[in-house]
């Protein structure tokens, strides 16, 4: 089933859809093993984690698309991906929204800040008019009806928190992006469990939320849904895989051999204990033995040391 499909299907079941912060092929193979429907592809993580840069509109659309690509290719759950303001004006919105539906994208995150844009929770933001923004929604929506209609275009408002911001702004772009055609809203930058409720209440349509940018959210699963949002980002991988990473090489750099063999200890019996396996060297066995000459198969296992799948 395509990406696509698959993600409308799962927004028409009424109950909220959690997706997690990947980065890269890795954290994304790892999010559907544990059974999340739908990954993120967070602009923020990938610049941090691709090119070592803050969230501050340096990666370029090649950039972006190489690690969508991977993760498409990688698992079979929906793949949604932040394209930033998409590179350009309404015309550049165009054509980005043709190469990643046509990558196998499920859906986009499509923000209205004026370029170069930055994470919606660092300082400095603007945003460009609302005339100007209609337009760029308009552009994505008429490209993906060309291509796929069941394409999901997330129109991100970041005027909350721009200079001249303001709540009440921000609802009005949410309430006119969806207008323009855009599938559903998401308000970046909400200051307060309250603002959370009001535009939840004053959005039309479905509506993302980003359950941990709110300091003090206990809501359940139910009352999430009461507000009228259809897809929930949560846990923000690199941050989770950077701590663990950075204990790790402090530990090897204090410790040396003692903490390689501690970490093999806490391996054993985990998932992702023999990584060769977990990335799918059993696959490319099953693909040798259907595709090469079988003589070939037989003696290059039987004549090489290794782990064997």
């Amino acid at each position: 089933m395509k990406g696509t499909t698959r993600l409308r299907e799962l927004l028409a079941k009424g109950e909220p859809v959690w997706a997690p912060m990947a980065y890269d092929a890795l954290t994304a193979k790892i999010a559907e093993r544990v059974g999340f429907e739908a990954v993120f592809v967070s602009g923020g993580s990938l610049s941090v984690c691709f090119t070592g840069l803050p969230d501050a509109g340096l990666t370029t659309m090649t950039e972006v698309l190489t690690v969508a690509q991977n993760i498409v290719n990688s698992v079979n759950v929906p793949v949604i991906v932040d394209i930033d303001t998409g590179w350009g004006n309404a015309i550049n919105v165009r054509r980005t929204i043709q190469v990643f539906a046509r990558a196998g994208v499920a859906g986009v995150l499509l923000d209205d800040q004026l370029a170069p844009q930055r994470c919606g929770w660092v300082a400095g933001k603007q945003v460009i008019s609302l005339e100007e923004a209609a337009g760029k929604y308009r552009a994505a929506a008429d490209s993906k009806n060309e291509i796929d209609p069941n394409f999901v275009v997330i129109a991100r408002s970041d005027a909350r928190g721009a200079v001249g911001g303001s709540f009440e702004e921000a609802v009005r772009r949410g309430c006119a992006y969806i207008e323009a055609g855009a599938d559903m809203a998401f308000l970046e930058a909400l200051t307060s469990l309250e603002e959370v409720e009001r535009a939840g209440r004053e959005i039309p349509g479905p509506k993302w939320f980003n359950y941990f940018a709110i300091k003090g959210t206990t809501w359940t699963m139910s009352q999430i849904k009461e507000l009228g949002y259809s897809l929930i980002v949560t846990g923000a991988f690199y941050q989770a895989a950077g701590r663990a990473v950075w204990d790790f090489a402090t530990a090897l750099k204090q410790d040396g051999v003692s903490a390689m063999r501690n970490l093999n200890q806490s391996m054993k019996g985990h998932p992702l204990e023999n990584m060769h396996a977990f990335a799918g060297f059993a696959e490319i066995r099953q693909m040798e033995e259907k595709y090469l000459p079988a003589q070939e198969v037989t003696r290059k296992y039987a004549e090489t040391i290794g782990q064997r799948f």
